[in-house]
């Protein structure tokens, strides 16, 4: 019974810490997302004759 309680414990446990993951991922997406300006299509780059 003690090792279905512990499994239990570090299943909530695991569940918890990934839910807290997945928040702090999302706002740190959020911030460079508000940060970043306006690019158009994509990072320009010079054009370079070769």
């Amino acid at each position: 019974m003690l090792i279905y309680m512990l499994a239990t414990a570090m299943t909530v446990a695991m569940l918890i810490a990934t839910v807290f993951g997945l928040h702090q991922e999302a706002q740190r997406v959020r911030v460079k997302a508000t940060t970043k300006r306006y690019e158009g299509f994509g990072p320009r780059k010079p054009y370079r004759h070769y």
